[in-house]
């Protein structure tokens, strides 16, 4: 089985995310996507981010209507700070019949010559890239086309999948909740209904 594995805090899912997995799921050469909850990293300040607990919970509500889409609790597991060449390790081992590949948009292709053993990643895992409007770095610039990394640009096991354009973002969200501004159209209605009824972002 073909899986695809799509990181996120998911703090929260949202409709976005929810088109990129299924787009993924029915176009790319795969059988199902994984969906991975990223934990709270111990070390650094929580902020707004809720607990692993309940971001998973929000996965598992809005993917439960998608047989081709699971939640994952993978990395609740691992030490941390964790790496995404551990995480394919500790699968490959624990799901030896399972092919792994990795779900990114186009912003994440451009840092992952900085990941850890990314030359490891590559040697072992296609990675399938969704595109974004505009990629841009942490400073909120636009990352030129020079700043790619020529490595990836035919690279055989990356294939650039014409996948919609979602420029939702949780940040947003979560702000907007905080100013009382309605985003029911933005979030699946159980997704919705939890954070509501959890009170989750008002403050």
């Amino acid at each position: 089985m073909k899986i695809g594995l799509y990181f996120g805090t998911f703090n929260p899912i949202h409709v976005g995310h929810l088109i990129i997995a299924n787009h993924m799921a029915e176009h790319a050469d795969l059988d199902q996507v994984w969906m991975v909850v990223t934990p709270h990293n111990p070390l650094k300040k929580k902020s707004t981010l809720l607990d692993d607990y309940h971001r998973l919970q929000m996965v598992h509500l809005a993917t439960e209507d998608f047989p081709k889409i699971k939640p994952s609790d993978i990395e609740f597991k691992l030490s941390q700070p964790n790496y995404t060449v551990n995480t394919l390790v500790h699968l490959q081992e624990k799901y030896p019949n399972y092919e792994f590949s990795l779900i990114m948009g186009e912003d994440n292709l451009r840092s992952l010559h900085k990941w850890k053993n990314y030359e490891v990643i590559l040697a072992h895992h296609e990675i399938y890239v969704y595109p974004r409007l505009e990629a841009k770095g942490r400073t909120g610039e636009a990352i030129s086309s020079e700043t790619e990394n020529p490595t990836f640009k035919n690279h055989p096991k990356i294939h650039m999948i014409d996948a919609p354009v979602v420029e939702i973002s949780s940040t947003f969200i979560r702000d907007n909740i905080k100013k009382g501004k309605n985003v029911q159209p933005l979030l699946p209605a159980k997704v919705w209904e939890y954070i509501d009824h959890n009170n989750f972002y008002k403050k």
